[in-house]
């Protein structure tokens, strides 16, 4: 066994238990770090395979912005894990039947990857060119349109998670600025008109004086 693999048994060990502390997770927070964890190995992995580009986008879009989001998110609602957690064994049989659909599929399409015996040939321009520029060519001509709709996806997630954050709860202030905009001086300051010079009051005086 060489550096490499060895490398790669580690990473991949790490990764598996980062994700599989992302669903046993009690707190949400916790289960967003180990997510963070799993981003970071699966970085790692990727580096391995010599894909510097998807390691590095790895890196800066998903655990540099998207988990900052998610845990933005997740502080900003105060979500309540126990109540999410009382239904668990009365949806386990489909979300079973759901992991055990996307592993099948999963393994048919790794399995069919290893099947290929003849390596895929490459040019001589590609290989000057690195695969960074490479991929940046078949993603933005051969897979343009999966990239937008990706984008337009995400655009949408991102809108969703605002929304959810501006809801009006109750102890929370919400301001509108339609309202702010339209008021009037008369709504914010009341002017009372007092003379300059106040008279004391009399005083009672008594038998002694």
């Amino acid at each position: 066994m060489n550096t490499i693999t060895a490398l790669f048994y580690l990473f991949a060990a790490v990764l598996l238990f980062a994700s599989f502390k992302v669903i046993t997770a009690r707190s949400t927070v916790h289960a967003a770090l180990y997510l963070v964890l799993a981003f970071f190995n699966a970085a790692c992995v990727w580096m391995l395979l010599r894909a510097e580009f998807l390691a590095i986008a790895l890196v800066l879009v998903y655990v540099g912005a998207v988990m900052v989001l998610f845990l933005f998110v997740v502080m900003m609602l105060d979500i309540n894990s126990d109540s999410f957690r009382e239904g668990f064994w009365k949806h386990f049989p489909l979300a079973g039947f759901i992991g055990v659909l996307i592993a099948l599929e999963m393994a048919l399409v790794l399995m069919q990857g290893h099947r290929q015996t003849e390596a895929v040939p490459i040019s001589a321009a590609a290989l000057q060119m690195g695969n960074t520029k490479v991929l940046g060519i078949e993603i933005y001509t051969k897979y343009a349109y999966p990239v937008q709709l990706a984008a337009a996806l995400l655009l949408v997630a991102i809108i969703a998670a605002i929304a959810l954050t501006l809801r009006r709860r109750k102890d929370s202030k919400h301001m509108d600025a339609s309202e702010q905009v339209k008021v009037k001086k008369a709504d914010r300051v009341r002017i009372i008109k007092m003379p300059p010079v106040v008279e004391a009051p009399a005083t009672k005086e008594g038998p002694n004086t």
